[in-house]
């Protein structure tokens, strides 16, 4: 049994400071700050360059909200001509994927595509130091990243995109706009179930998925609500910390599948589509070989759990009913559409394209407790219109 995961992790409130970059013992002569423009704008970026006074800092902010493969290339170029000692990367998933991939990229032998897949990255690339913004993807303790190629979306999957230092500070997440909060702490959520009914969990993924399940079921709508709340941040932090090593080794399943071709299609932020999809992939998933785990998630989330002397199907129809409402009510708290209409035009939706292309996510269904057909997905897309 392996476990995947930082060198280093930092977390907790207090854990930017003065002591940190010294700490890791990484080169930081000539550094590479990896961010987005909104990140730039809102000034929180001081926050690190202030602790770098020493070091000659670069700045590229050029990564939209969901990367496709041209981004990853610019940002892979920029690296190339700098002759950098060290990537710290300050953002959420997106800009933490670019700078995941791209420090592997930019010093690899083959070519970027060749390098989408698994365990196909053939160096470690520039040490990296990851600073999420957001408490969502848990993207700085996983080693995939992911893009927009065409109208799909593709993973790099390496132990190698692993940071050597994640710095998971609740206060850097202070800034996130309630839209994102929401997106991506539903997001984080959906990692934490997936892996824990992964058909790859194991005991130390379970132990940090349901953990996850708890802090951010119960502190989400918090977050949102009183964005300055910072005990409530932390919560939501460290969940999506403990998510992402937990999906990082045991996988996602079908939510994630499905979730690929809606995001790459009709560019849909990856949380909310994840959110759509839900509910509906758990009527599926909630079987009688999983209501043990889908009770424990209930539990975790502190739902009402079904009475012992109750009969198998009596519980199967509690948790599946119980689990889904509240799901469908988490939601709509944080103001998620329910339905993929609510984003685009019905006339546009293409479920037949999506079914396909869902189909052939086959790292991630193979992950997932109940296996899909494709009248499943169709029926899935269905529901969700």
């Amino acid at each position: 049994m392996i476990f995947n995961s930082p060198q280093q992790i930092m977390h907790g409130l207090g854990c930017l400071n003065e002591n940190t970059f010294k700490l890791s013992k990484l080169n930081l002569n000539r550094v590479l700050i990896i961010t987005d423009s909104n990140i730039l704008k809102v000034g929180i970026i001081a926050k690190v360059t202030d602790l770098l006074l020493d070091s000659d800092i670069t700045i590229f902010s050029d990564i939209p909200p969901e990367p496709a493969l041209e981004d990853l290339v610019a940002c892979v170029d920029v690296i190339k001509k700098g002759n950098f000692d060290c990537i710290v990367a300050i953002g959420g998933g997106s800009v933490l994927d670019v700078a995941k991939a791209g420090r592997v990229c930019a010093k690899s032998n083959k070519t970027i595509e060749e390098l989408f897949g698994e365990n196909l990255v053939d160096n470690a690339g520039i040490p990296l130091i990851a600073i999420p913004t957001t408490a969502g993807t848990g993207s700085e303790c996983t080693a995939i990243s992911i893009f927009s190629v065409g109208d799909m979306k593709k993973g790099i999957v390496s132990k190698y995109l692993l940071p050597e230092l994640s710095i998971v500070s609740p206060e850097m997440t202070l800034s996130c706009p309630p839209n994102i909060t929401a997106a991506s702490g539903v997001d984080a959520l959906v990692h934490a179930i997936e892996s824990y009914t992964s058909n790859n969990a194991t005991p130390m993924t379970d132990a940090l998925a349901i953990k996850a399940v708890s802090l951010i079921a119960n502190s989400i709508v918090k977050a949102y609500t009183y964005p300055d709340d910072l005990a409530a941040r932390e919560s939501m932090a460290t969940g999506s910390m403990l998510a992402g090593l937990s999906f990082g080794n045991a996988g996602v399943g079908a939510v994630h599948a499905l979730a690929y071709p809606l995001g790459g299609k009709y560019h849909l932020p990856h949380g909310v589509s994840n959110a759509l999809l839900l509910p509906f992939v758990l009527k599926y998933n909630i079987t009688l070989s999983t209501l043990v785990k889908f009770t424990d998630i209930a539990e975790a989330m502190g739902l009402e759990t079904p009475a012992d002397d109750m009969s198998d199907k009596g519980k199967l129809h509690h948790v599946s009913e119980t689990l889904i409402s509240h799901l469908h009510g988490l939601c709509r708290a944080v103001n998620i559409p329910e339905k993929i209409s609510d984003l685009v035009p019905l006339e546009d939706i293409d479920v037949e394209y999506m079914t396909t292309e869902a189909m052939k996510v086959e790292r991630l269904l193979r992950n997932n407790p109940y296996k899909m057909t494709h009248d499943d997905v169709r029926s899935i897309y269905l529901a969700t219109v």
